[in-house]
C-alpha cells in the first residue's frame, strides 16, 4: 500500500505497549466535550463547546499521524476540506460536516478498545517467549518437575536449557508477530484518520486535469516556438535567397561577376537556412533519439556542451517514445541552463531504468539558486513531464551544487 512499509518491530512493541494509555486519554477528552456539547447545544453555549471538541478531536488525529508515521512507518495524508473564508458559523458549518472530522473522532473512540486488544495480543506473544525462556531460571526452586514422556524430566538448570531453546527460536516469530500487528495498525489508521477512496479518486482526477492542460499549454508553447523559429530564421533566410537569385538573374547577362558573387551569397544563405531548419527539426524530436535511443542521443548532446559532462544511462529495454523525449529534453533543457546561468565547470547525467520507470539526474557544481519559475526553461520542462504524469523536482541551493531530478512513469 502506498505510504506504508513494514514497521520496526522495537518501535512498534513500544507504540503497542503504550497507545492504549494515549487511546484513553483522548477518548476520555473528546468524549467529555461532545457529550457536552451536545448536550448544552439548545442553550448556544453547546456550539463553541462542539467547535472545541471537533478541533480537540483533529488535534489527536494529528498526533496520532505523526505517532503512527514514526512508529509504524505509515504515512497518512491529512483528508480534510479546505478551510473556506466565510464567518465563524459558516466555517463552524463547514468543519462540523466534514466526514473527516467525525472518522477522527470514531478512531479516537475505537483506540481504547482496539488498543486493548493489541496489547493483550502484544503480551501474550512475548509471554509466551519469556515463560519458555525463563524455565531455567526458577526450575531450581519449584516444588515440582516436569516429566516429558518417560526420558526428559525438567526439575534443573541444565535440563531446563531444552525449553529456553525453544523460547530462543520463538523469538523471531515473536518479532514478526510485533511488526504484523503494528503493520495491521496502521492500516487501520490509514482507513479511519486518511482520505477515503472517494477523496484519492477525486485528488487523482484534479491532479491529471491539471496534468492536461499544462500538457496543452506545453504544446501550445512549443507551436509558437517552432512558428517564431521559422519565421525568424529558415524563412528570412530563404526569402533573402529567393532575392538573391532574382538580383543574380537580372545581372546575368549585363554583369556575369556580379551575378556570381549573388549566387554565391545565395548559396551561403541556402546553407545556413538548411542548418537553421536542422537544429529546429533537431530540437522538435532528433532523429539520433528515433534511430539509435537515449544513449546515443544524449551523448551526441553531451558532446556540444562546453563544459565537461559525465553521461552514464541505463535505459534497457527502451522506454516508450514519449518518455524518451521528456527524458531528451529534461537533460537538453538542464545543460543549456547549465552553461548560461550556472558558471558550473563540470556536470553529472544519470538516465536510469527504476521499478516504476525512468529517473533522470543531472548534477553540476555551478553557483545554485535554479529554480522552477513560471514561464521559465524549468517550468517548460516540468510541464512537458506532466504530460506523462511525471514529476520534476529542482533542488538548488544558493552556492550548489544543483540537481535537477525527473521521474518519468512507463510500464516495463
Amino acid at each position: 500500500m502506498d505510504g506504508m512499509r513494514k514497521p520496526n518491530a522495537l518501535a512498534a512493541g513500544f507504540y503497542l505497549l503504550t497507545h492504549l494509555v494515549t487511546g484513553i486519554f483522548w477518548f476520555t477528552l473528546t468524549f467529555v466535550l461532545t457529550a457536552v456539547g451536545f448536550a448544552t447545544a439548545l442553550l448556544w453555549v453547546g456550539f463553541p463547546i462542539l467547535w472545541l471538541a471537533m478541533n480537540t478531536a483533529r488535534a489527536g488525529a494529528s498526533v496520532e499521524r505523526a505517532w503512527v508515521r514514526v512508529a509504524l512507518r505509515t504515512d497518512i495524508p491529512k483528508p480534510y476540506r479546505p478551510k473556506i473564508e466565510g464567518s465563524p458559523l459558516e466555517k463552524w458549518k463547514h468543519q462540523f460536516t466534514d466526514p473527516a472530522t467525525w472518522r477522527d473522532l470514531g478512531y479516537l473512540a475505537l483506540l481504547v478498545p482496539v488498543g486493548a486488544l493489541e496489547l493483550a495480543s502484544f503480551i501474550t506473544i512475548w509471554s509466551v517467549v519469556a515463560a519458555f525462556v525463563g524455565v531455567p531460571f526458577w526450575i531450581d526452586d519449584a516444588p515440582f518437575a516436569v516429566i516429558v514422556g518417560e526420558f526428559w524430566t525438567i526439575d534443573s538448570f541444565y535440563s531446563a536449557l531444552p525449553v529456553a531453546a525453544v523460547g530462543l527460536v520463538l523469538v523471531p516469530f515473536a518479532l514478526w508477530g510485533t511488526r504484523w500487528l503494528g503493520a495491521l495498525h496502521g492500516r487501520f489508521a490509514r482507513a479511519m484518520l486518511g482520505p477515503t477512496r472517494a477523496d484519492q479518486l477525486a485528488i487523482e482526477a484534479e491532479r491529471l486535469q491539471s496534468s492536461r492542460a499544462r500538457g496543452v499549454e506545453a504544446a501550445e508553447a512549443e507551436r509558437r516556438r517552432i512558428e517564431r523559429d521559422l519565421h525568424d530564421g529558415a524563412q528570412q533566410r530563404l526569402v533573402a535567397v529567393a532575392m538573391g537569385l532574382g538580383r543574380a538573374k537580372s545581372k546575368l547577362d549585363s554583369d556575369p561577376e556580379a551575378a556570381a558573387a549573388l549566387i554565391a551569397e545565395a548559396h551561403a544563405d541556402a546553407k545556413l537556412a538548411i542548418k537553421e531548419l536542422r537544429d529546429l527539426a533537431r530540437g522538435i524530436y532528433p532523429s539520433v533519439l528515433g534511430d539509435r535511443g537515449l544513449d546515443a542521443a544524449l551523448s551526441a548532446l553531451a558532446a556540444r556542451v562546453p563544459i565537461e559532462v559525465e553521461l552514464t544511462v541505463d535505459v534497457e529495454p527502451r522506454p516508450p517514445t514519449a518518455v524518451e523525449s521528456a527524458a531528451y529534453f529534461t537533460v537538453g533543457e538542464a545543460l543549456t541552463n547549465i552553461t548560461k546561468h550556472s558558471n558550473a565547470t563540470r556536470a553529472t547525467v544519470k538516465v536510469n531504468r527504476v521499478e516504476t520507470g525512468v529517473l533522470v539526474e543531472v548534477t553540476d557544481n555551478g553557483q545554485g539558486g535554479a529554480e522552477l519559475r513560471p514561464g521559465g526553461g524549468l517550468a517548460g520542462l516540468a510541464d512537458r513531464a506532466a504530460t506523462i504524469d511525471g514529476v520534476v523536482v529542482v533542488v538548488s541551493p544558493p552556492g550548489g551544487p544543483t540537481v535537477i531530478r525527473a521521474e518519468l512513469p512507463c510500464a516495463w
